[in-house]
């Protein structure tokens, strides 16, 4: 029995799993949670980096005793775009900021002063949205910051806290091609791009591949821990990267959503798609394992969903999201329509009060009470998807058979037959712990105790159950998509 520790930090929240393969099925425990609290510190939005860090020791005390010791490796995933700088001593220059913060406000436009849209997309593949650390960098480079003048190394959250774990410096394939910084498909940094925008190309370190090998616990956390030096590998360290690991896919026109806070919603490609087409429609070429290609559109996903929750919440009333989906089921269908992907929705704030904003700005009458606005949030979403399909399905040339979602938000049953509604095709949905399972058999590829992806994916298959959403009522659905698009401005359009 091999025992692998997978360290998943999302947005909100983090978990050490346990992975256990026997050579036919793998089997996941978490036996660590924490929450994810973003610190807000004057005008600025941090990370809370070096509380992620104690939490992931507490992580591995914990699999220590779960295992008696027996952990074969350790991988981490983390979001992507967000990064930290070290100085020539390797001390961390304040904390890394949140990809929320308003720093990057403008900031696309300001690169587009030097460099031409096309160029940027021709070169680097990726989608433009305004939290890339690209645009990030610049925002410090136009602002003089102190820090990026003094850093040596900037490193993104998965490799800075392996980083911490390792003394290892490096940076991850899939962590850094989320960046809008790397040439299409390829580890090399897109230096004459940098250059163009004045960002210091001398602090970006060496990029390597998934499976990799980075070193092991240095000997001051192996004592303050009291554990041995056990192996640390790079897994798909961008969470999208390893949740896609875990697609069930059947075809090779088969589309996935990774769900959760962000809704990725795309296919899996051996080169990247690079076209006037593709970057129309804001389509991304992310790296994947094996230098595959994740060709996606970026979708706002659960968040205004979450972020509904937590102002409720703060007003006083609390309610599970169990209960919110009880109440939308009631409600009346299809009362307004908004684009979730509107700049309104991006921040945190009061967001039922942002959706009935949105609605009487766009001239619909606004949902009036907790039920409505959940399943105007959730049509929504599932509307954007099936635009998102169609785009993938232009891009593609042909039809995609089936949508898989994996990951936490396929837990919503809700959102899934929605989804098969709109698109008039199957949903499967599951695994639920995808990008912690792909995390997982990084690992165990590296390790060579699976052979490839292929082997991977249908160890995965056998080892965690799936649902099959049929779609139903989509005469009503096709309806309301074409209400949706004559009411709203949709940027995937």
């Amino acid at each position: 029995m091999r025992n692998v520790l997978a360290f998943d930090y999302g947005a909100s929240s983090g978990r050490a799993i346990l992975g256990s393969f026997d050579g036919e099925r793998l089997q996941l425990k978490e036996i660590h949670r924490f929450s994810n609290d973003p610190v807000m510190a004057g005008n600025r939005l941090y990370w809370d980096i070096l509380r992620l860090y104690h939490e992931m020791k507490q992580g591995i005390l914990k699999a220590h005793r779960e295992v008696q010791g027996n952990i074969s490796s350790i991988g981490i995933d983390t979001w992507g775009v967000d990064f930290g700088l070290l100085d020539k001593d390797d001390n961390l220059l304040g904390n890394p900021v949140h990809y929320r913060d308003p720093r990057t406000d403008g900031m696309i436009d300001e690169a587009l002063k030097a460099v031409s849209r096309s160029q940027i997309y021709q070169d680097t593949g990726i989608a433009f949205q305004k939290f890339n650390t690209i645009y990030q960098l610049l925002s410090m480079v136009k602002h003089e910051s102190g820090f990026l003048e003094k850093a040596e190394t900037l490193l993104f959250i998965p490799d800075l806290l392996t980083f911490f774990l390792t003394g290892y410096k490096a940076c991850e394939y899939t962590i850094a091609s989320t960046s809008q910084m790397l040439l299409a498909g390829r580890a090399t940094w897109a230096y004459d791009l940098l250059n163009e925008l004045g960002i210091p190309v001398e602090i970006l370190p060496d990029i390597i591949d998934t499976c990799s090998f980075t070193g092991t616990i240095q000997k001051s956390v192996q004592e303050e821990l009291g554990v041995k030096d056990v192996p640390v590998i790079a897994v798909a360290s961008h969470d999208t990267g390893s949740a896609v690991i875990s697609v069930p896919l059947e075809n090779s026109n088969d589309a996935y959503i990774s769900s959760g806070t962000w809704s990725l919603l795309g296919m899996e490609c051996e080169k990247p798609v690079i076209n006037e087409k593709t970057m129309h429609l804001n389509y991304t070429n992310e790296g994947g394992i094996n230098r595959t290609i994740r060709l996606l559109k970026n979708i706002m996903g659960l968040w205004i969903y979450q972020e509904c929750r937590r102002a409720w919440k703060r007003e006083g009333t609390i309610v599970s999201y169990d209960e919110m989906d009880a109440l939308a089921e009631a409600a009346k269908p299809f009362q307004a329509f908004i684009d979730v992907d509107d700049e309104s929705f991006y921040g945190p704030g009061n967001m039922p009060r942002k959706v009935i904003a949105y609605c009487e700005k766009t001239g619909q009458k606004a949902p009036s009470d907790m039920g409505s606005i959940v399943r105007l949030v959730m049509e929504g979403l599932a509307l954007k998807y099936r635009s998102a399909v169609e785009g993938l399905e232009d891009i593609a040339g042909s039809e995609v058979p089936v949508l898989h979602i994996v990951g936490g938000g396929c837990k919503n049953m809700m959102l899934s037959r929605y989804t098969a509604n709109v698109l008039n095709r199957p949903v499967t949905a599951g695994p639920i712990e995808a990008t912690a399972i792909g995390n997982v058999m990084s690992q165990l590829i590296a390790l060579k105790e699976v052979e490839d992806l292929q082997q991977a994916r249908e160890i995965i298959k056998r080892s965690f159950p799936t649902e099959e959403y049929l779609p139903q009522d989509s005469e009503q659905w096709d309806e309301a998509y074409n209400r949706y698009k004559d009411v709203i401005v949709d940027s995937s359009f």
